[in-house]
């Protein structure tokens, strides 16, 4: 058997254990390419993860940046998302950063990586432009990297990272035309995260009437409290609706306020975050899955939405917020785009799509084909996998 050559992947954002509910799509493409790679991942320690262990073939490495009980930047809503409701977790910053650049430095030296993976522009693609100086680098740009981190010293640091980087890849053209915008004549490819249509997100046949689906972190660019807001005038033409609501973050104990202050209690269900597994159950039996997303106060907004890319591979038709990254998912012929922050034009969408059952099958089916067409974990993986060996053996990006 030929030897794999050896991949390092950086990322904020893993898994912490088997069926954590924290985003997966770095673990995906990471154990997707190990059929041509020898991956290892380092990524941020948490209370209950495991310092070392191999999870799908891929070997995990996790550093700590601070005392256990405080290595809380990460997860539950995301760095940014952390630090601004909770100030005091700026002062895990820069240990995050410094412990993340100590242990690339150790890492590298010791596996010898033929290739370097970096999720997001900042921090770890500064990091390992810093520290892999002669081995090939390919960055991946998701969202807040680009679109929350504002001003000339971040723009400054993302150009230098561009430079240095063999490869920069964004998950959506809406983050090529910021970047391209930001720094002109950059040499920059859209290259998307994945989704398993084959076996996981699958379409169902037992779907609802009545129910309203949301899934995300909790945090102000998902639009949520725009959903819950839009529901009284849902509710007025449709009394047996229901919204589930998956997920956690900061801006829980604010929703569920909403909720209670506008008397929805009997409508609306926060579920918590679920793992991977749990998902295509709720997919596959909501009515609508809607994705209200907006450009938060910061800035920021999403990348791309790849629960939006989930829902509709099961066959679910979707309504999403107006932001520019979801047309890369969303079209006339694949769901319903709406401004989120006019309450009384989304809930005329919901009212419209829940009245039209033909409607939502035909929006269902044309989304599953467009995910499969374009958003398959295997075509994605393989364009990854591609691009990497390609600049192993030197071929300019």
């Amino acid at each position: 058997m030929p030897v794999r050559p050896r991949l390092l992947v950086l990322a904020s954002t893993y898994p912490r254990w088997s069926e954590d509910p924290e985003p997966a799509f770095v673990h995906e493409l990471a154990r997707r390419l190990g059929d041509r790679f020898e991956v290892h991942v380092l990524c941020p320690h948490a209370q209950g993860a495991k310092l070392r262990e191999q999870m799908d073939g891929v070997y995990v490495h996790r550093y700590r940046y601070a005392p256990q009980r405080f290595e809380v930047l990460v997860n539950d809503g995301g760095m940014l998302a952390n630090v601004r409701r909770s100030s005091w977790k700026w002062l895990l910053v820069p240990g995050f950063i410094f412990s993340q650049w100590v242990c690339t430095l150790i890492l590298t030296r010791k596996i010898r990586p033929a290739a370097v993976h970096a999720h997001w522009l900042l921090p770890q693609g500064l990091i390992a432009a810093a520290t892999v100086k002669t081995t090939p680098l390919v960055v991946t740009a998701h969202g807040a990297d680009l679109f929350a981190l504002r001003g000339l010293a971040f723009e400054r640091l993302r150009a230098w990272v561009v430079r240095r980087a063999s490869a920069i890849t964004l998950v959506s053209q809406a983050m090529r035309q910021r970047l391209l915008k930001e720094i002109p004549g950059s040499d920059v490819s859209v290259l998307s995260m994945g989704v398993d249509t084959s076996v996981c997100f699958t379409p169902g046949t037992d779907r609802e009437e009545s129910e309203l689906l949301f899934v995300g972190r909790l945090v102000e660019k998902k639009g949520l409290m725009h959903l819950v807001a839009a529901l009284p005038a849902v509710v007025t033409q449709c009394p047996r609706i229901t919204l589930s609501i998956v997920g956690d973050g900061p801006e829980k104990e604010r929703l569920q306020k909403q909720v209670c202050d506008l008397g929805l209690q009997d409508h609306v269900r926060f579920l918590g975050a679920l793992p991977q597994a749990r998902l295509p159950e709720y997919y596959r039996r909501a009515t609508i899955f809607v994705a209200p997303f907006v450009e938060a106060a910061s800035g920021d907004q999403e990348g791309l939405g790849l629960v939006v890319a989930e829902a509709m591979a099961c066959g679910c038709p979707v309504i999403v917020g107006d932001v520019q990254a979801v047309r890369d998912l969303v079209n006339d012929q694949t769901g319903l785009i709406v401004y989120s922050s006019n309450h009384s034009v989304l809930a005329q969408a919901i009212i419209t799509l829940l009245n039209d059952p033909l409607q939502r099958v035909i929006l269902g089916g044309a989304g599953r084909r467009h995910v499969e067409q374009h958003f398959s974990w295997d075509a994605v993986s393989s364009q990854y996998g591609d691009l990497l060996l390609g600049i192993i053996a030197g071929r300019s990006r």
